[in-house]
């Protein structure tokens, strides 16, 4: 009897083959980090700059900005349906003031931790004493105040959008922008009436529900793409900042990321661990949304990933998820909102020899605490940072100094957004009873697309609502 048939060798089996590791999104993301690196280091160095960059230089800046505008395409229907889509969801549920409750109050714990280790941090490594620079030109840019911050809650127009014209040489220009705090505000609004109307929504519930689908499964296209996207974005910020700005204002660099990682690494764990939570499992589960943000720069970029990994590695059920994570990408920013405007803040203060009394530190994190969702939609950590500059009366003219660093600081600061928006959803969930554990204590292959296959499955019901998840029925069976 011949044996020729009896081990047979599958097609392609026979080369070269990568070790499973390597195909990886965190090992891609790592290895694109490393080229940026490279590349970046190499357009520097032949001469790219930021005002006239060589082709490595232009190549690299239009691989970067492009991958951002792609994210930025996706996030205004993200945001109304992925809402829209989350309140609905409570409807499912006994208990949902309750968890959105808790929600908010450990946001503003985990807000309060962050911003008494900046203040600290402010105060111990005086990070803007003795800088050995002196102050160019002043700020000019968008200041933050409480008053334009309760007038931006009003939406213009039903989509939160604005659009600016300038004339440049006799050619006018038109910019569309659009409002993350607006748009929030349009999207509650929306679900709570839908909610209110009962039966006769159903039919828009589930046309929301389709295009949420629709919507994720595109930024999930981009989202495979980030390696290329990281290349450009490393690679150009290097060219463009390198070690020399970061080195003038080192020890304020040093301060922030120090911040970032006794939160990040100490912060996070101890509260994971308080929780009765393997750490581990945590760092796992969390950390491709984690690199996916240092890359990007953007929390609502990274808004479809952080929900899936809250989901499908953290254990959170996916009804208490999807309300919970967009939320905390528009509004829960420990980096941007806690651990940066307080040691800026102190920075300032120092720079220009200001002494700060009790009461000051004592408005930086009620203002830290209370003013992030401020930062939403506008630009970041700088109006955040204004905002607190203006309401303790420091000089403006001092976020101009920090301006050029400001790339380079926003991808610890982003990171750690990420990493605080899956945290406390885990731990409101692990507190009422609804975390699936054997899900958070599962093996992990560092590949979050691994379900793919699954999704599209589920997806090809008719009934967008019939592919409800184990924890979804456990959640919608809670009670308060």
């Amino acid at each position: 009897m011949s044996t020729q048939t009896s081990t047979p060798s599958p097609a392609g089996n026979t080369g070269f083959r990568l070790p499973k590791w390597a195909g990886s999104f965190g090992f891609q993301i790592i290895a694109a980090l490393i080229v940026g690196l490279g590349l970046g280091l190499l357009a520097k160095y032949t001469g790219s700059t930021k005002a006239s960059p060589n082709a490595l230089g232009a190549t690299l800046q239009t691989i970067g900005s492009s991958y951002v505008s792609l994210l930025q395409t996706a996030v205004v229907p993200l945001i109304f349906t992925a809402v829209v889509s989350s309140i609905s969801n409570l409807r499912q549920v006994s208990n949902a003031a309750k968890l959105a409750w808790n929600t908010l109050l450990w946001f503003a714990i985990t807000s309060l931790i962050a911003v008494l280790i900046g203040i600290g941090l402010g105060v111990l490594l005086q990070p803007g004493a003795s800088t050995g620079i002196t102050q160019e030109a002043k700020y000019s840019g968008k200041s933050g105040d409480w008053w334009a911050f309760l007038i931006g809650l009003f939406p213009k127009n039903f989509l939160g959008l604005g659009a600016s014209t300038t004339v440049t040489e006799g050619a006018a220009t038109t910019a569309v922008s659009f409002n993350v705090l607006q748009i929030l505000v349009i999207a509650i609004a929306v679900g709570v009436a839908a909610l209110k109307v009962g039966k006769a929504a159903e039919p828009f519930l589930n046309l929301n529900a389709s295009a949420l689908a629709v919507i994720q499964k595109v930024l999930w296209w981009i989202i495979r793409i980030a390696p290329l996207g990281t290349v450009g974005l490393i690679g150009n910020a290097v060219a463009v900042y390198g070690w020399d700005t970061i080195g003038s204002l080192g020890k304020f660099t040093f301060a922030i990321y120090v911040g970032l990682a006794l939160v990040l690494f100490v912060v996070y764990p101890v509260l994971v661990r308080t929780h009765g939570l393997s750490v581990k499992q945590y760092f796992s589960g969390v950390w491709p949304a984690v690199q996916l943000a240092f890359v990007s720069r953007s929390s609502v970029g990274t808004l479809p990933l952080t929900q899936r990994v809250t989901e499908r590695s953290l254990g959170v059920p996916r009804a208490y998820a999807s309300f919970a994570v967009p939320l905390g990408a528009t509004t829960k920013m420990d980096g941007c909102a806690a651990i940066y405007p307080a040691i800026s803040a102190i920075f300032v203060a120092q720079f220009f020899g200001i002494q700060l009394d009790f009461s000051q530190y004592l408005l930086i994190a009620l203002v830290s605490v209370l003013g992030s969702a401020a930062t939403a939609g506008t630009t970041g950590a700088v109006v955040m940072l204004t905002l607190t500059l203006s309401t303790l009366g420091l000089p403006l003219a001092g976020v101009g100094l920090l301006l050029a660093i400001d790339p380079i600081l926003d991808m610890g600061r982003t990171a750690v957004n990420v990493a605080g928006q899956a945290l406390v959803p885990t731990i409101v969930a692990k507190r009422e009873g609804i975390l699936d554990e054997a899900l958070y204590n599962a093996p992990r292959n560092g590949d979050p697309f691994v379900d793919d296959d699954a999704d599209a499955a589920a997806g090809s019901a008719a009934d967008p609502t019939a592919a409800a998840s184990a924890e979804d029925r456990a959640l919608a069976g809670a009670k308060a």
